[in-house]
């Protein structure tokens, strides 16, 4: 075992530089974990100081302005309410989450500032062979960057981050929309989920990275943000410090990790299915939608899936609680050359959301559970859908299939029933002004949330034709930055950006999605003609790529006499590649 170790501590709410208690609590705390596994260990801590840099930074008021709106707005303070209400600004939380709030604003809106924060992290750990970085809070996104972006420098350390943001949506926009693994001999990642300050689960499946939980609730503090806690943990101290205080205990580590993920990994291939005919209001109620997951699923296991890999969920159960706990099912601890499907049949719907300064900043694209309320917390809408998706292996394979349209719907007598719901008239006015001098009603201005993003080839199909609804599946709460810089960033940090799934759609953004009659069993035309054309391809021994798909089921559409055009959208160099999940059937002779 080691004889001597050095920690370099890297502090997290601001002002610890002049905390008197800081540096002795961390020390004590790390001696004393290190020692209860390695009793000769000699530890020595170090501390970076970095508040001067905050202090002396050239702020921007308007930058820093659209920083902190970006940040409040990204939803993710859990444990004081879940989600910032429409109702509550900035002067309404907490003193310590304002603090936090306005430093990671500043960290993120000033370049030169974080060039700063790096060089000076790079020029202590010049001084020292540390063997651990121990980074908390704002201190772990500033120790993230700088290891990033100057590889080979954490070289055969261990990095350990508690009561992080790194993986807040808004943090990852500043990262090009994506968190890589580090070169680190191995990363952990401390979670605690009733942390109160922007912390979010970081999803990597490497096995130089471990994310721990460490819950726990600290008496009179609603924030739970104490490092001492994270520290302490009892899980802390049986993976980190065990793993610290020894060579043994790596090697041993290393081996429990990688047993344990080939045990529990999950199959190659899933599939979740939704379907909703049953919505409480009589008025909105479908028909086919039950029938399409059944078709789908047949169509799925035809293709190879196993019927036990395979998850339906329908009607009063497919409720927006639901449908998230399924999709952890379904997306966790995705490998790279995984397959998975997510299928959903019911209504779909815009709803006109509220950023942080109170006001309707933009139009959210979103599919409509059993207990649909027009509020977020019961849709499902891409902030919350993007966290599953966007840090999946690049070589993963995940395709969303959505029959349903989002530019509302109606129903007429004696004619196809529709897949959209119209919102009702006091949701319908957030979004409206009376124009005074034409003395009518019209759509309130919004501004894109990237301009350039949406004057790009493809900015409709992610912020649709007013370039201010966002889109699902298309990650757009992680493309704040201007395409150029956002490219920059991305290039920077060695890496492709969000990873973004295929997605069928089964019809253009300003038309309706339709319900079929076959004989006596009512489907979604879309489901409908998709799997005849699925089927068809298969018995003839012939397997498409996902573009060709789309064209043919558009063709049979039209041919049914719809008037709804399917879309696909995905990476460019995938959607001209046969689909992987679809295995054509072999001829017999």
């Amino acid at each position: 075992m080691p004889n001597q170790l050095s920690v370099l501590c890297v502090h997290g709410i601001g002002h610890g530089d002049v905390d008197p208690s800081l540096v002795p609590s961390w020390t004590e705390t790390i001696i004393k974990n290190i020692q209860r596994w390695n009793p000769d260990a000699e530890v020595i801590c170090d501390f970076l100081t970095y508040d001067d840099l905050f202090d002396h930074a050239p702020l921007n008021p308007v930058t820093y302005a659209k920083a902190l709106a970006k940040l409040l707005a990204s939803g993710v303070i859990h444990g004081v309410g879940d989600l910032i209400p429409a109702s509550r600004g900035i002067f309404d939380l907490p003193q310590q989450i304002r603090w936090t709030a306005g430093m990671i604003a500043q960290w993120a809106s000033e370049d030169n500032l974080r060039a700063a924060l790096r060089t000076r992290l790079l020029g202590i750990m010049g001084d020292r062979n540390y063997q651990v970085i121990a980074a908390h809070s704002l201190g772990s996104l500033l120790a993230y960057d700088t290891f990033r972006r100057n590889p080979g420098t954490l070289g055969n350390k261990t990095f350990l981050t508690l009561g992080s943001q790194i993986a807040n949506p808004f943090v990852r926009d500043c990262f090009a929309g994506r968190i890589e693994p580090l070169d680190a001999r191995m990363w952990y990642h401390l979670y605690n989920d009733d942390d109160a300050v922007f912390t979010a689960k970081l999803r990597l499946n490497d096995v130089k990275f471990a994310q721990i939980d460490t819950e726990f609730d600290k008496p009179n503090d609603i924030l739970n943000h104490d490092p001492i806690y994270y520290l302490n943990h009892a899980n802390t101290q049986a993976r980190v410090w065990f793993d610290v205080a020894g060579a043994s205990a790596t090697r041993s580590l290393a081996r429990e990790v990688r047993l344990t993920r080939a045990i529990s990994s999950p199959p190659n291939r899933r599939a979740l299915l939704v379907g909703i005919n049953d919505y409480p209001n009589p008025a909105i109620r479908l028909e086919g939608c039950v029938n399409d997951t059944f078709l789908m699923s047949s169509v799925l296991q035809e293709c190879g899936f196993p019927p036990e890999d395979i998850r339906v969920v329908l009607n009063d159960r497919a409720t927006a609680k639901n449908i998230l706990e399924r999709l952890h099912w379904l997306l966790d601890d995705v490998r790279a050359g995984d397959e998975r499907v997510l299928f959903y049949s019911g209504h779909g719907a815009q709803i006109p959301a509220y950023g942080a300064q109170e006001e309707v900043d933009r139009m959210d694209e979103c599919l409509v559970p059993y207990d649909f309320d027009w509020s977020p917390e019961h849709a499902i809408i891409d902030n919350q859908f993007v966290a599953f998706y966007s840090q999946l292996p690049y070589d993963a394979r995940f395709a969303a299939i959505f029959d349903c349209c989002h530019s509302g719907g109606m129903t007429r007598d004696g004619g196809p029933r529709a897949r959209g719901i119209n919102p009702p008239d006091d949701i319908r006015h957030r979004a409206l002004r009376w124009n005074i001098e034409l003395g009518m009603w019209e759509d309130r201005d919004l501004q894109s949330p990237n301009q350039s993003l949406e004057h790009s080839e493809n900015g409709k199909a992610y912020l649709g034709r007013n370039g201010v609804t966002y889109r699902l599946g298309r990650g757009v709460a992680l493309r704040g930055l201007p395409n150029r810089r956002y490219d920059n960033q991305r290039k920077a940090l060695r890496h492709k950006g969000a990873y973004l799934p295929i997605i069928f759609e089964a019809c253009q953004e300003q038309e309706l999605s339709y319900e079929y009659r076959d004989g006596a069993n009512s489907y979604g035309a879309f489901t409908f003609s998709l799997a005849k054309v699925l089927r068809e391809g298969r018995t003839r021994g012939r397997n498409t790529n996902f573009r060709t798909l789309t064209k043919l089921t558009s063709d049979r559409l039209k041919a049914l006499g719809y008037k709804q055009t399917p879309s696909v959208v995905g990476p460019g160099p995938i959607l001209g590649k046969a689909i992987p999940w679809v295995k054509p059937q072999r001829r017999r002779r």
